[in-house]
């Protein structure tokens, strides 16, 4: 898997030709066609997104899924870590469906690492042979949709480094916001890079000596505090080493991250307590990931989140916090409040609140700013059904299923090209028209990116007889560009930003449609939330909604 070493085409290209636009936070016109902006905090040049960052064909792409797990204890562990990792890289495979990795590790060798990656779906990847290779007593695995490089072989993770102290293994979730600046900087030291990928650079920035220096060899928690101190924003990292795991997640928890533990069989799963740091007694082995919706599957117990800016050690002793890197001061978390409206799975948990009761409260909220006269309430399957049921509940209305989903079809959302995202409405829904005939119906989804799939749907529910057709959105409009995860280079793709509420409506065929609005949304979220906002937690980034980034933008916007 290697590749040129040189400068990266963010350095190179710079002094090419390129097409500039000026624009300023707020302004809510349509771009026009040729336009590739987003909006600033102030004036602020920005070039199109994923310029020299590997080819992007999607405008819309989401993040990735990390999984780690250590078995505690003595080694030979009776923990198949392989196994685990694998069945847990499946409970995320809603995060991405490009590329996935495992690498494992015995604990006995600092210079070998055993590890397997492919393209495509991680049932397809992982075989029997496959698996018989990954032995080991602690391992980290990924699964991937690209946001910052092409979806090539190349840029699967995780990726493994071999330093002067042993090998090292990465695996990342979310996108660098100052990747240009720190890939200067990792090349100015002679580092060569073989990728696109911000994770890449990770791993390659914590393979540099900490400013303090080092004395009886490498010291990984002061090198992770050094990285977080150099890009504050966004991920969510599984570090591996010899015998050793870390779990980091950015200062400002942008990005999701949490603990389990693998518990003997026979013990109680259902018991959501939380361990202490350290040494346990029920414990037989120790997990991290993306979301928690995969803990029961492999007979472990969901413990805690990673807290913003904290770098938790796990080993075959347990689990302990090594450091803690603060936000600068004022400043709240800000986790993706996308998370709740779209990318997790309902059963995970966040913030002390499963995802579903958010969705369910999101619902609630949206019957009582856009209530209407109608026989049925229903929903795009599957992320739009939680809300659905709550505006049901809250309006009063039955709820009935309208839509019949073929599974075996991807989703349209993450799908690599719009051809592919537009085949794939045809082909993922049939309309149950003993349910439609004749019925005015509010059907809820949970976002509108660019209005590809409503039209042709509600064009299904229409053939199939319906009355009406009123569209209700269970989040608020998408008008801004994120840069921290989730890829939506240019505003010209939001069909927001081209079409208020009451156009948009005429355009895709419905009768109304109406959004829930970024303060509704906020208070559902909040509803149920068990995280203390007196101590700098429960914020939530709504940059892609409102314009109002977390971090700030960095001073060389390359995108």
């Amino acid at each position: 898997m290697d590749g040129p070493v040189g400068p990266s085409p963010c350095q190179s290209g710079r002094e090419e030709s390129r097409d500039t636009h000026t624009t300023r936070l707020g302004a809510l016109e349509a771009c026009d066609d040729n336009c590739q902006c987003d909006t600033t905090q102030g004036e602020v040049k920005i070039r199109s997104k994923r310029y020299g960052r590997g080819a992007v064909e999607s405008g819309l792409t989401h993040e990735c899924g990390v999984f780690g797990a250590i078995g505690t204890g003595e080694w030979p562990t009776q923990v198949d870590v392989a196994q685990v990792i694998c069945l847990g890289l499946v409970a995320l495979q809603h995060r991405g469906q490009e590329s996935a990795g495992i690498v494992t590790s015995e604990g006995k060798s600092a210079r070998t690492f055993n590890s397997h990656k492919g393209m495509g779906l991680i049932n397809n990847i992982f075989n029997d042979e496959a698996m018989r290779k990954l032995k080991g007593n602690l391992g980290i695995g990924h699964t991937r949709y690209s946001t910052s490089a092409a979806s090539e072989e190349v840029n699967c993770q995780p990726f493994v480094v071999h330093t002067a102290h042993g090998a090292l293994a990465v695996a990342h979730n979310g996108e660098l916001v100052n990747c240009s600046s720190l890939r200067k900087m990792v090349l100015g030291r002679g580092v060569g890079l073989s990728t696109h990928s911000d994770s890449e650079l990770i791993t390659q920035a914590l393979c540099l000596n900490p400013p303090e220096g080092e004395t009886n060899g490498p010291d990984w928690p002061a090198r992770i505090n050094n990285l977080m101190r150099l890009a504050p924003l966004s991920y969510s990292l599984v570090i591996m080493l010899k015998d050793k795991i870390y779990a980091v997640r950015d200062p400002y928890g942008n990005r999701p991250l949490c603990l389990g533990k693998i518990l003997p069989l026979g013990s109680s799963f259902l018991t959501n307590g939380i361990a202490k740091n350290g040494v346990d007694d029920k414990a037989e082995g120790w997990v991290v990931s993306s979301e928690s919706c995969g803990f029961l599957s492999i007979g472990a117990r969901y413990v805690r989140e990673v807290l913003p800016g904290e770098i938790v050690e796990m080993s075959r002793r347990g689990l302990r916090t090594v450091a803690v890197v603060e936000r600068p001061p004022h400043k709240l978390q800000a986790f993706c409040i996308f998370e709740y409206v779209y990318f997790a799975r309902a059963d995970s948990i966040f913030e002390g609140q499963m995802v579903y009761s958010a969705r369910l409260q999101c619902g609630r909220m949206l019957a009582r700013e856009s209530p209407v006269d109608a026989d049925i309430v229903s929903s795009v399957p599957e992320s739009g059904t939680a809300a659905a049921h709550g505006y049901a509940r809250q309006s009063g209305i039955p709820f009935m299923e309208v839509l019949c989903k073929n599974r075996y079809v991807g989703r349209t959302f993450i799908q690599p090209s719009t051809r592919l995202r537009q085949l794939g409405v045809a082909k993922k829904f049939g309309a149950l028209s003993e349910n439609v005939r004749g019925k005015r119906i509010v059907l809820i989804d949970d976002s509108i990116v660019r209005g590809n799939t409503i039209g042709p749907i509600i064009k299904l529910l229409r053939d199939a007889g319906a009355a009406e057709v009123h569209i209700r959105i269970a989040s608020p409009p998408l008008k801004y560009p994120c840069y921290m995860g989730i890829n939506i280079p240019t505003r010209e793709e939001l069909i927001a930003n081209k079409m208020d509420s009451f156009k948009l409506a005429e355009h895709v065929g419905a009768d109304s449609l109406e959004y829930l609005s970024v303060e509704g949304l906020v208070s559902a979220v909040h509803y149920n939330m068990k995280t203390s906002a007196e101590a700098g937690l429960g914020g939530h980034c709504t940059a892609c909604l409102t314009g109002d980034y977390p971090g700030g933008l960095p001073d060389d916007v390359d995108w």
